[in-house]
């Protein structure tokens, strides 16, 4: 089982979707007719991203970005590279970033810089986990659904070299999987 290569779990299944509907509802007030432009950022922010949709309760548009700087590896490469754009025009949208988790803020950081090129209304970030001890750039995640250990994590999305991101939960990764 996927599961014996963790060392704990450090949130369940159930902890996760408590957590992703609390995160919908303050989105959904936040955002309450001003139809928002929900971007998630592929491949880890995927499930989160299907899931928190799904608990804004107001009319929205969803699109994708594939943007990286890790590659293979388990540290940010510091090049941010984006493999796949966004198809929506955001010049006057209110627009939501969602993100698995804030390492380095490298990639984010960027990201950002270049999205205020193209006149948002508003830029936000809504990420499920955020990793301060690994922080490089400073990075202000508007929507948090936890501060996490500088810990190796998979589940949710989350992934090691392409695996573990179906996991329901998230998990500490043992290290002599990835050492």
């Amino acid at each position: 089982m996927m599961t014996d290569d963790l060392t704990s779990v450090l949130f369940t299944e159930e902890q996760i979707a408590k957590r992703v509907a609390e995160l919908g509802a303050e989105i959904t007030r936040d955002y309450e007719g001003k139809n928002p432009v929900v971007i998630g950022i592929l491949k880890g922010a995927a499930t989160f991203t299907t899931d928190i949709i799904r608990h804004i309760n107001t009319p929205m548009q969803l699109d994708f970005m594939i943007v990286s700087s890790y590659g293979a590896g388990t540290k940010s490469s510091g090049t941010v590279r984006i493999r796949k754009d966004a198809d929506a025009d955001i010049r006057g949208r209110h627009v939501i970033i969602c993100e698995d988790i804030i390492d380095s803020g490298i990639t984010m950081s960027n990201l950002f810089e270049m999205l205020k090129t193209r006149k948002p209304a508003s830029l936000k970030l809504c990420a499920l986990l955020s990793k301060l001890a690994r922080r490089e750039v400073e990075v202000k995640i508007d929507y948090c659904g936890w501060e996490v250990p500088d810990e190796f994590l998979v589940g949710y999305g989350l992934d090691y070299a392409e695996q573990y991101r179906n996991l329901p939960c998230i998990g500490i990764l043992k290290p002599e999987i990835y050492s």
